[in-house]
């Protein structure tokens, strides 16, 4: 019984240990578009300071190509929807592994318990989340 009990926290450990991956790549994910927010609001503002005499350029691979004041501001524009739009979806995702994370969490509990009954420890005397099983 404690065998079956152990390969089951073994499991839920691995799946626990994935979510914890996963929530890093997110939060890492969304703190480069957080910077590309701040960016692009920024260029944003320098744009609104220019009037239709001025030139802008856009950088295409290696080349600068002149391009309309009012289409550059479009351009600014939808990118920081698309961005803002990407940032709120993955806080839903965060929220939602968070939510996975504290479920995990709490049946590694419990499979600890299980186990630690299974074979006639006391409880609460092992660490949560035994590094070797």
């Amino acid at each position: 019984m404690a065998e079956a009990i152990q390969r089951k926290l073994q499991s839920e450990l691995e799946k626990y240990q994935q979510i914890q991956k996963d929530v890093s790549k997110s939060m890492s994910a969304r703190q480069k578009l957080e910077a590309q927010l701040t960016e692009n609001n920024i260029v944003k503002e320098e744009l609104y300071l220019l009037d239709s005499q001025n030139t802008v350029y856009k950088l295409i691979g290696p080349v600068l190509v002149k391009q309309d004041l009012d289409e550059a501001k479009a351009t600014v524009a939808k990118r920081l929807e698309y961005i803002t739009g990407e940032i709120q979806r993955y806080e839903t995702l965060l929220k939602e592994m968070e939510r996975k994370s504290e479920q995990h969490r709490e049946v590694l509990a419990s499979l600890q318990q299980e186990y630690q009954r299974a074979q006639g420890l006391p409880v609460g005397k092992l660490p949560l989340w035994p590094t070797a099983i």
